[in-house]
């Protein structure tokens, strides 16, 4: 595949980027640059890499309003990008920018697949195998239909992504017991019993590191609460062992680190599409090109399935 970078999204751009597609590049993913070439240039040219760059003179700032800037600002790199997967020119993207530009870009240039009410994110948490936590992050308030859907594009996720058959299905809610937590909660509860996928029922915020199911499925919200709490406590577990003066062991450093994973699937676009960390770094860019790279077939079997 050929993947789109948002050459200049993200808090270490356009240096971490580009080193990112370079080793991406030897790693045998075909990479297009897109940013200010006036300052991706020099930088390939002192990594040795002669990667191909399309022109973008603008970005879009992590403070504007993401719809607004992406209808304001169209030679933005990750509009630009955007539009490269729409016409056929690449087949993903991936942007460590704002997360909410890249939702805007890919919602209005590229579009949705047909049946999809809304994109999600689908994060990785670290567990074997990897859970796929759905939504985190791109729809706040959302309604049963919706976990319907979201549950669906997950298990693909899950399957596509990481080789998992018959992929369990877990809502996420304040208790295991059927009829916990909220009104959306109980009602879609009843919808995903009746799922094309193997619901288990309802799990705690506490399994979801713990590959008790290979998808938990809630709103944006809630996901990205627990998304960033796991994030949190990653870090102070860290924190903790260092001011011990006991490192971690490295295969827990390694599965604690979420550069390693690269990124999120922002699935229910007609293209994939990969929302990177803001503070990534070359490893996670490289991973999160990969991540794009290896996803063929994705968006032709969500649309499939819905």
């Amino acid at each position: 595949m050929r993947v789109a970078l948002d050459a200049m999204g993200g808090d270490h751009a356009p240096l971490e980027t580009v080193a990112g597609a370079v080793d991406a590049s030897a790693a045998g993913v075909e990479v297009v640059l897109v940013g200010d070439a006036r300052r991706i240039e020099p930088l390939c040219r002192e990594l040795g890499a002669d990667l191909p760059i399309v022109h973008a003179p603008d970005m879009v700032e992590m403070q504007e309003d993401p719809a607004r800037a992406i209808r304001e600002k169209p030679h933005s790199s990750i509009s630009i990008a955007a539009r490269m997967v729409r016409d056929g020119e690449a087949e993903g993207l991936v942007s460590a920018g704002s997360t909410g530009a890249a939702l805007a870009a890919c919602a209005i240039t590229i579009g949705r697949v047909e049946g999809v009410l809304r994109p999600a994110i689908a994060a990785v948490i670290p567990s074997v195998p990897p859970t796929i936590l759905i939504d985190a992050g791109a729809n706040p308030a959302v309604g049963p239909k919706h976990l319907l859907q979201f549950a669906t594009m997950g298990v693909v996720v899950s399957e596509i992504a990481f080789g998992v058959k018959d992929p369990t299905v877990g809502l996420l809610s304040i208790g295991h017991e059927p009829g916990k937590g909220r009104a959306l909660e109980r009602l879609a509860a009843e919808l995903l019993n009746d799922g094309p996928f193997r619901f288990v029922g309802n799990v705690e915020g506490r399994d979801i590191p713990s590959g008790v199911v290979n998808v938990v499925v809630t709103d944006g919200f809630t996901g990205n609460v627990a998304l960033k709490s796991l994030e949190g406590a990653t870090a102070w577990i860290g924190a903790l062992a260092a001011k011990a003066g006991s490192p971690l062991p490295e295969v827990v450093r390694h599965a604690l680190d979420y550069e390693n994973t690269g990124g999120a699937h922002l699935v229910g676009v007609r293209g994939v599409a990969i929302v990177a960390h803001g503070s990534s770094s070359r490893v996670a860019i490289r991973n999160a090109l990969i991540m794009a790279a290896t996803s063929e077939g994705m968006v032709e079997e969500i649309g499939r399935r819905l």
